[in-house]
């Protein structure tokens, strides 16, 4: 008996309807994955392999973690990669993902320019970039971003002054600018009153002016740690405020001699025209003096120190030189996209060397480079202590090939990350990490504090933590090149009639934020060492969010010490967790001599190489 005529129509257009469901699964677009591929190959470190089944083997985009799709499988709605550590650059080609509403890429280290192609997702709701490392401003293209909700861009390097397209967001509810080194005003008053908003964050950052009164139902610790002229509110000191950088990167600031009376111009005229002539007769006195006399009279003023007097004790090494004790340079022990780190041995005083050499082409390497070069070099040719790396030598040449290097002392024991988290955490007794804990305070307290300026280290974590013979640490910092990346951009988009004000001011910026930020990842360093677990694993998340239920009791922080730790002390375990706590709570602002203070007086370890106690521990060991 034959189907009726109704039932065959009905199971043919159900079979069509079908088929064409699965052509449309198969048929990803082709943008998209070029897109994605392009967000991949931007990243040139993955150190939790996040992006490992990225690849073309697996055909669907939609299986790779943090993508997620719509549900016929053609268009990517959510990108989140978040707590990943990743290094590299944002792609600007993710603007193509034309139907994305979430990129989350928060916890990474990212840095380079926010793309301002991003501000072409016209769909987009939620853009989070927080706890990365972008540079530069903010593009106004993101005020086309029309249907966002949220935004947060805390915890980066940007500065420059908000754009006031972002008035333009209407829907945004959320804004999170906080720690950055933005300046001006917090946009304007009028247009700020088209946000909806129900929580923002503009603290520690360079504000100035006054705050709009359509913000009063903000919290007043989100407008703390800025330059504004207000009482009740925690503010920067006002040598750290200085001359705002708005009023250099924008001419829309200044005030035009048109717009001033003419008597005024007339008058400094006039007064400049005096005043150089008085400077103009006193130094020809000056000079007519110095002639007739036959010894000088030196004023005792705080004598200048110049590079040149800075770098006098300074090596300065031959590119043959250093590619002869580093094997032709093939002793590759580190790299990054501004650097290449290599392990060397000098040729008759078998001196174990680290040398840095700069990744950036002749022709790429411009005047100010050079100069920012020099400033580096000069910069870590001045630190001096046991707990940090010393900087041994330099390497500048370009008559044979072009050559950019820094020499460093090597810590034979490698880093502190291969120590935790590559087999060897067993040679790390509860007694070597406080010992290493107490080197890496006494090296931050050194160079934020005892020395001026002061210094910190752009990226603080376990793999800058080098370790000696004797486990002792030593801070050494590799990724100064970025600096000089960062600076060079900014100098192009600087008139070189205020380029040197500019570049100064943002370097002493960069070190007091970077400053803050090391006392944050020394907390979350501590954690890593006593635990031995990773600073972000997929399970958990990130380490010092899951910590953080523990620290108020120290009692149970015990099950967070390594297990490959047999034994350890609870008071030690008891002051970790209230130094941890310090640093973590960025409010507090609580400086390294402090939290030195506090591990100096109240963690005992027996440093004595000799000592019946540390050679029971290295049998202990050894079995």
């Amino acid at each position: 008996m034959s189907p009726p005529v109704w039932f065959s129509c009905y199971y043919h257009l159900l079979f069509t309807c079908l088929c064409f469901f699965l052509i449309n699964c198969d048929a990803f677009s082709s943008t998209e994955v070029y897109a994605l591929y392009s967000f991949k190959e931007r990243i040139y470190e993955d150190p939790l392999m996040a992006l490992h089944n990225w690849d073309s083997v697996n055909t669907d985009p939609c299986n790779w973690s943090g993508v997620s799709c719509s549900v016929t499988h053609d268009r990517v709605f959510k990108l989140n990669i978040s707590g990943s550590l990743l290094k590299g650059f944002l792609a600007p080609e993710l603007g193509l993902l034309s139907s994305l509403k979430k990129l989350i890429l928060n916890g990474n280290k990212l840095t380079g320019s926010i793309p301002k192609e991003i501000g072409g997702l016209k769909y987009l709701r939620v853009l989070d970039l927080g706890m990365n490392q972008f540079m530069g401003s903010i593009p106004s293209e993101l005020g086309s971003l029309r249907r966002l909700v949220k935004l947060n861009l805390e915890s980066n390097q940007l500065t420059g002054m908000l754009p006031k397209e972002l008035s333009q967001l209407k829907h945004l509810k959320e804004l999170q600018l906080g720690r950055n080194m933005f300046v001006g005003s917090v946009l304007d008053g009028k247009n700020i009153t088209l946000f909806q908003l129900k929580t923002a964050d503009f603290s520690y950052n360079f504000f100035n002016g006054s705050i709009p009164k359509c913000f009063d139902y903000l919290p007043r610790s989100s407008f703390q740690g800025n330059c504004f002229q207000i009482k009740d509110i925690v503010q920067r000191p006002l040598i750290q405020c200085g001359v705002p950088i708005s009023s250099i990167e924008n001419e829309d600031v200044y005030i035009s001699s048109s717009s001033r009376p003419k008597w005024l111009l007339v008058l400094e005229i006039v007064t400049a025209t005096i005043v150089s002539f008085v400077f103009f007769v006193a130094i020809l006195r000056t000079v007519r003096g110095c002639r007739s006399k036959s010894s000088v009279v030196v004023i005792p003023w705080k004598k200048p120190t110049s590079d040149c007097e800075i770098l006098k004790d300074v090596k300065r090494f031959s590119r043959q030189e250093l590619e002869d004790a580093c094997e032709e340079f093939s002793n590759i022990i580190g790299s990054s996209s501004e650097s290449i780190v290599y392990k060397g041995t000098m040729k008759g005083t078998l001196e174990e060397i680290a040398v840095v050499s700069v990744s950036i082409e002749d022709d790429q390497w411009t005047g100010f480079r050079e100069l920012c070069f020099q400033r580096e070099v000069a910069d870590l040719a001045r630190l001096d202590h046991e707990n940090v790396g010393k900087l041994i030598g330099y390497c500048r040449e370009i008559d044979t090939s072009f050559s950019r290097m820094l020499v460093f002392e090597y810590a034979s024991n490698g880093t502190l990350y291969e120590y935790l988290h590559c087999g060897d955490g067993c040679q790390l007794s509860w007694s070597r990490r406080m010992k290493i804990v107490l080197g890496i305070a006494r090296g931050l307290k050194y160079l934020h504090g005892e020395i001026d300026p002061p210094f910190a280290i752009s990226d603080l974590n376990s793999n800058v933590v080098y370790l000696t013979d004797d486990f002792s640490p030593k801070l050494v910092d590799f990724e100064n090149w970025k600096s000089i990346v960062s600076t060079s951009e900014k100098k192009k988009k600087s008139s070189s009639r205020f380029s040197g004000i500019v570049s100064n001011s943002l370097e002493t910026r960069r070190r007091h934020v970077g400053v803050n930020e090391n006392v944050y990842s020394f907390g979350s360093l501590l954690l890593e060492i006593i635990s031995g677990r990773h600073q972000y694993c997929p399970v958990k998340g990130l380490l010092v969010d899951w910590a953080s239920e523990f620290l108020e009791m120290p009692e149970v922080m015990s099950y967070v010490v390594d297990p490959e730790v047999k034994h350890f002390r609870y008071e030690d375990v008891e002051v970790i967790c209230e130094v941890v706590s310090l640093c973590i709570h960025r409010s507090r602002m609580v400086s390294m001599e402090k939290i030195c203070e506090m591990l100096e007086s109240r963690i005992v370890v027996n440093s004595t190489k000799n000592s019946p106690l540390a050679w029971a521990e290295l049998a202990v060991l050894s079995n």
